[in-house]
């Protein structure tokens, strides 16, 4: 059985600090097969103790490296992340289930991150101030926090992480990475890909783990700073025990995204962006559309051409060209996701498509999902309040837009919505009334751009600093202001005991 290790001072670490028999370990599965394929070593709060070690002494010296340095590690890392994305991809698609082409699409965005980061010199600029008092100029400037670490989930083993730690090494911070034990591959990828970049060893960690891992990094004193992306208690949790450790945070939490659709909007259009927003990804993704809220007339038509597109959606292993939809994470999931479909029906929904029970052809053990959907949800449903992270599309009805942005704002989640329409008046309404971080009109996934900032509101966020762009800086550095004066000798300037005011 292959085993997955760790990450330290710019080399693999293939056991434990405990080492032998104290080492636990977790199965990696291969989600299409349902067999398992490899373990991955899990990090003992030793272990977590001394990738931060390493990562403490490397910040010392790379906070202190130049710009052009920096920027120059990182052209480098984002050229040998654009050769490997076939490579990426695969690894993604062998251990999540994803398809091929949502696997390059993933590591694609995360491309976008290190070309951000590429223009640090830019993006740490400070400010001056000449004259602001007779004789005393005033500038100032941004500095690296330390060590950082990422806790990231396994939806997204390459992307979500290079949402963080491309932009908190461009500032000069070093950052040890706990990626999901799920899908742990591709994040020690990434790291021999650093350390061809050029980044010095110990700048970029990677520790594998659970619970165990999680709580040393929330307590180690060395870490300033610690970002997460997961599930809204565990990142309640994140944010509850590394502020009362006196560590900055920014904790992403779970969703619940809606999409409505008005009766003016193309139903083919909306009915297209829809099934792919649901199912693509099997519905892995925090901004997947898992309610479609169907305003006035729109309803019948909607349903009836959503479940079409669910019904011819083409499932298989993500390593076969002709799959639009692969497997989830892990029987666990499949389980859940079953029984939360379950649930919708006993408690007055209409399947429209029950994708329960799927078989595919020579992955009969396989952790499939079919796409589903949920007609004549009402909110108390379970099927509705909770995050079902699956391709299940549940579909509510109401008469007017104000009823469908009542519906969202009740909702605790605020990561992402969505409006299908022609009206130009309803999507500003909608716009502004939408208590929600990232909007799309006509767009059902609304990511922005790695140089703006990814994030959301209420239980979707903890913390008060959005992912990568422009909040990513500000998140990883702080801020020192300067005050400079600079007398002449034959005439030193007054002190005084009053409190300073400029002349």
């Amino acid at each position: 059985m292959r085993t997955i290790g760790h990450w330290v001072g710019g080399r693999a670490v293939g056991e434990s600090a405990a080492g032998g028999e104290g080492s636990r370990t977790s199965p990696v599965w291969n989600p299409a097969t349902g067999a398992q394929q490899a373990q991955v070593l899990l990090a003992s709060t030793g272990d977590v103790q001394a990738a931060v070690r390493s990562a403490a002494a490397a910040f010392e010296e790379w906070s202190q490296t130049s710009l052009s340095r920096r920027a120059k590690v990182m052209f480098a890392f984002r050229e040998l992340v654009n050769a490997n994305v076939d490579r990426l991809a695969e690894m993604i698609t062998d251990e999540h289930g994803k398809v091929l082409s949502d696997a390059r699409g993933e590591v694609q965005r995360g491309l976008e991150v290190i070309e951000f980061a590429c223009g640090i010199p830019q993006l740490l600029k400070g400010e001056y101030s000449d004259q602001v008092s007779t004789g005393v100029d005033m500038f100032s400037f941004r500095e690296p926090l330390g060590v950082v670490a990422g806790i990231t989930p396994f939806n997204f083993p390459v992307m979500v992480p290079m949402w963080m730690y491309p932009v908190a090494i461009a500032c000069g911070n070093a950052f040890v990475l706990k990626p999901s034990e799920r899908d742990p591959s591709p994040s020690l990828f990434v790291a021999e890909l650093w350390k061809q970049a050029g980044l010095p060893d110990g700048v970029f960690s990677v520790v594998n783990g659970d619970k165990e891992a999680v709580d040393a990094i929330l307590g180690d004193p060395l870490i300033a700073a610690v970002s997460f992306v997961g599930s809204t208690p565990i990142a309640r949790y994140i944010h509850q025990h590394a502020s009362a450790n006196g560590k900055r945070v920014q904790a992403l939490g779970g969703a619940k995204n809606h999409a409505i659709v008005l009766p003016d909007a193309d139903v083919d259009f909306a009915a297209d962006h829809l099934a792919a927003a649901a199912f693509g990804s099997a519905g892995e993704r925090c901004m997947a559309i898992s309610a479609t809220v169907a305003v006035g007339g729109a309803a019948d038509a909607v349903v009836k051409a959503v479940s079409t597109r669910a019904e011819a959606v083409k499932v298989g292993s993500g390593r076969d060209a002709g799959s639009e939809m692969g497997p989830v994470i892990t029987k666990q999931a499949q389980e859940r996701i079953t029984r939360l479909i379950g649930s919708g029906a006993d408690e007055g929904a209409r399947l429209a498509v029950d994708g329960r029970g799927l078989q595919v052809p020579g992955y009969e053990q396989g952790f499939f999902v079919g796409p589903t959907v949920v007609d004549e949800v009402r909110p108390e449903m379970d099927v509705y309040r909770e995050e079902i992270f699956g391709p299940v599309l549940s579909v509510l009805r109401v008469d007017t837009v104000d009823e469908a942005i009542a519906l969202i704002n009740a909702n605790p989640y605020g990561n992402g919505t969505a409006i299908f329409t022609n009206s130009g008046e309803a999507a500003r309404r909608f716009q502004r009334g939408v208590k929600i971080g990232m909007i799309g009109i006509n767009v059902p996934i609304p990511v922005p751009m790695a140089f703006y900032s990814f994030g959301g509101w209420k239980d979707s966020l903890f913390g008060d600093k959005h992912v990568h762009g422009p909040e990513g800086v500000s998140f990883y550095t702080r801020a020192k202001v300067v005050t400079a004066r600079w007398p002449h000798v034959e005439h030193p300037a007054d002190a005084s005991f009053s409190f300073p005011t400029s002349r």
